[in-house]
């Protein structure tokens, strides 16, 4: 039997560079419960180092950790890269890493942190994780279906950092199975802006970088249980699931 569940799929931790160091994942576990969330996604930029650690926080809680990562293509597009497992996100981080250059520097971009579910300080990611890989969009989505993950293009009404932004639409031959728009555009103002992509499913997440925006904007699914498979089941409109809007 179905039921809605009430999800946010594009949250960031301390990781992060643009992310705040409150952000640890035993915070980030607390306030996605006490807002009554059931599943969230772990989506750092072009990383995925905490998140094992935020499903080990998550642990006991009731609430699923969706494994993730917001990833910047070589025309400077976002997109959510979500996953049924960590191995799974791992193998695309691997290809990630090696299409990504340079250095962080803190005092320009922020930290980079790695904490652990206990709040421990495991280390700090040097890459410069607030750029742009050279891998170009239609090779990512290739790249992360490959993988078995959902591709998400990212905060598509954003005027920076957006596929539409970037390229001024949304191209018919890479396959998303989703479009992200941002917490300040309602579904039904959505729909009537972008009549063109009547035919793709609309997501709204926070892409919470701060602590108290982790439940400000959510979307409920109809699913059999909390999990990827449902998600994707969701995302395609398939046997019931679908996003509620």
């Amino acid at each position: 039997m179905t039921r809605l569940y009430t999800c946010n799929l594009h949250v960031h931790t301390c990781l992060s560079p643009c992310g705040d160091l409150d952000m640890h994942p035993s915070a980030v576990v607390e306030e996605a419960v006490l807002q009554h969330l059931d599943i969230i996604a772990v989506c750092d930029h072009n990383t995925s180092g905490n998140v094992r650690y935020v499903q080990k926080a998550a642990e006991g809680s009731g609430l699923t950790v969706i494994p993730g990562m917001e990833v910047t293509t070589r025309e400077e597009v976002h997109v959510i890269a979500l996953f049924e497992s960590v191995e799974q996100l791992e193998s695309l981080q691997e290809i990630v890493y090696e299409h990504l250059s340079g250095l962080n520097d803190e005092k320009a971009f922020g930290m980079q942190v790695l904490v652990n579910e206990i709040g421990e300080v495991e280390g700090f990611n040097e890459r410069l994780l607030i750029g742009a890989t050279d891998i170009s969009l239609e090779t990512l989505v290739e790249k992360v279906h490959e993988s078995g993950g959902l591709a998400v293009a990212a905060h598509i009404d954003r005027p920076s950092f957006s596929v539409l932004s970037q390229l001024g639409f949304v191209p018919g031959h890479v396959p998303f199975d989703a479009l992200e728009i941002s917490a300040r555009l309602p579904f039904d103002q959505a729909r009537s802006r972008f009549p063109e992509l009547a035919g793709y499913t609309f997501i709204t997440s926070s892409d919470a970088h701060f602590v108290h925006d982790i439940g400000k904007t959510c979307i409920r699914m109809n699913l059999e249980e909390p999990s990827f498979p449902e998600i994707r089941l969701a995302f395609e409109k398939k046997k019931g699931r679908y996003v509620l809007e």
